[in-house]
């Protein structure tokens, strides 16, 4: 099967737990998430933007950090116009984006990004209650 995020065909890394069950690499985990990102796990100042047809609009952070917790690795980010910056993740060099789709056919340049942290995205409350939204909708399955 093909998918459309950025990094896809390399994405083999494997998960660093088994906190998540049935999830072997990314791919795994974006089919899963395909379910569950929703308007509400969206970043607010986009969600009346978001609909079925760009399901991963806003989830990028949410999403990368969810990834961090289950195949380790860093989360970085690429700075966009207005000062936000847009999340993926690096393990052990391996580069994928499970939310690039969003961005349709712009190219993302994925090199020299800044390191993020949990500290910096999660001092806003509603975006940690999103990626626990997306934490706790996962251990479900």
């Amino acid at each position: 099967m093909n998918y459309n995020f950025y990094g896809w065909e390399n994405a083999n890394v494997a998960p660093i737990s088994d906190t998540y069950k049935g999830i072997k690499n990314p791919r795994d985990l974006y089919d899963i998430l395909l379910n569950i990102w929703c308007r509400y796990t969206c970043a607010p100042r986009l969600r009346d933007e978001w609909s079925k047809d760009n399901i991963t609009l806003g989830q990028c952070s949410v999403t990368a950090f969810l990834a961090q917790d289950i195949f380790g690795g860093d989360v970085y980010g690429i700075l966009r116009p207005g000062g936000n910056y847009h999340c993926f993740n690096n393990v052990n060099g391996v580069i994928f984006d499970l939310t690039s789709e969003q961005f349709g056919d712009e190219k993302l340049d994925y090199d020299n990004c800044s390191l993020q942290t949990r500290e910096m995205h999660f001092s806003k409350e509603e975006k940690l209650h999103r990626y626990e939204y997306l934490s706790d909708e996962l251990r479900k399955l």
